[in-house]
């Protein structure tokens, strides 16, 4: 007979199969995307604040998701270059698989949106404990929050449809990953008040203005961005 723990690793090892099957499925389908699309050059809105202007139309929205993705991006690659004390094997295992559909993320709208992507964003993660798994998941799920909250908030303005098909796989991994960071802080917790409205079950959305509020606290000053769409 198996003991707890050979159980307990077991069902971790099955999650972990059965959220990269999933998850993978959706990032192969962007793969697709990417190839059969390319972006529309649209003429940047200077903002008055001096931060990097994100663009105007579908292209200013690409590059939206692009940011927000570079920042993903950077933070899970922090959080396997310096583990946090005492990381079990399994969590360290999970968050370099979101790790790796951040990266594939951030590197399909830079792909896509080719001389129309903004620069390469630089992070700014002081206010982060590396070292403490409270945190790290703690922020983690801020970013995955974040993340569909933007998306779910923007996708009413795409104009392209096959855009908008892209938003929708990319959007759907980024919430496995907020269920399983929301997992992982507590059990049972995949999905938590915060994310979703009571009355109606559905996702929170929140706008560019609100999204980038937040986002912008993780960037250097000199790489802060701003939208006009």
């Amino acid at each position: 007979m198996k003991t707890e723990t050979e159980l307990n690793k077991n069902n971790v090892n099955m999650a972990r199969r059965s959220f990269l099957r999933y998850a993978g499925a959706g990032v192969a389908g962007v793969g697709l995307m990417a190839a059969a699309s390319s972006c529309h050059k649209d003429h940047p809105v200077q903002p008055s604040t001096g931060a990097i202007p994100l663009g105007t139309g579908d292209t200013g929205i690409l590059n939206y998701a692009y940011a927000l993705e570079q920042l993903e991006a950077a933070f899970y690659t922090q959080v396997v270059l310096t583990p946090y004390s005492g990381i079990p094997s399994a969590e360290l295992s999970l968050l370099t698989d979101i790790r790796d559909h951040e990266v594939l993320h951030r590197e399909f709208f830079k792909a896509a949106l080719k001389t129309s992507a903004i620069q390469a964003l630089t992070p700014n993660f002081s206010k982060i404990d590396f070292t403490s798994r409270a945190s790290v998941l703690t922020y983690a799920k801020a970013f995955e929050d974040l993340g569909v909250t933007a998306y779910d908030g923007v996708a009413y303005k795409i104009q392209n449809v096959a855009y908008l098909a892209i938003a929708g796989s990319i959007v759907s991994v980024e919430a496995r990953h907020a269920a399983l960071i929301g997992n992982l802080l507590q059990s049972g917790n995949f999905v938590s008040s915060d994310q979703v409205t009571a009355s109606n079950g559905l996702n929170i959305s929140n706008d560019p203005k609100t999204v980038l509020a937040t986002a912008n606290t993780f960037l250097s000053a000199k790489t802060q961005v701003s939208a006009s769409f």
